[in-house]
């Protein structure tokens, strides 16, 4: 028989998914679903029923809520997980959401339909990309590295 030196191998379980990474999860998908909705108010709007542009104005309302909250969570998943990404893309919806609401509340059509259908898009990839991948708390490459070469360069002391 024979023995070796090395310990077994250890399989070790993927970052789960922090309490803001779930919050994160939850802002954008809640900010999505409103999103959605608001071509669904102005096709009412468009389809002869005067009350639908009411409709569309109060779900705007809700949709820039959320957005401002989730430029929140973003920032505070942003600074626990050392990833940007978040805070950025959050910061860069609310921009082109409030262009979007004031583009609309002054009738621009031409740029109001275009700038939703992109909005849209974008969020839309957002929530695959939250609910695609963990959001652990403080992993970020570079810390990882560092830290496993500072504990081979103590072992070998």
């Amino acid at each position: 028989m024979t023995t070796t030196d090395t310990p077994p191998s250890v399989t070790q379980r993927p970052p789960a998914t922090s309490v803001s990474g779930w919050l994160l999860r939850a802002t954008v998908t809640a900010h999505t679903i409103a999103a959605f909705g608001q071509p669904a108010f102005a096709g009412v709007y468009l389809s002869g029923n005067i009350h639908g542009l009411s409709w569309h104005a109060r779900t705007a309302d809700v949709v820039s809520y959320l957005s401002v909250l989730q430029v929140v969570v973003a920032i505070v998943v942003s600074s626990r997980t050392r990833r940007r990404w978040p805070a950025v893309t959050s910061v860069l919806i609310l921009a082109a959401e409030f262009g979007q609401y004031a583009v609309g509340m002054s009738g621009t059509l031409w740029v109001h339909i275009p700038l939703g259908v992109t909005i849209i898009a974008v969020l839309a990839v957002l929530f695959v990309v939250v609910w695609a991948r963990p959001l652990p708390y403080g992993v970020a490459r570079g810390r990882i590295k560092r830290a496993s070469v500072q504990n081979r360069a103590g072992a070998d002391v």
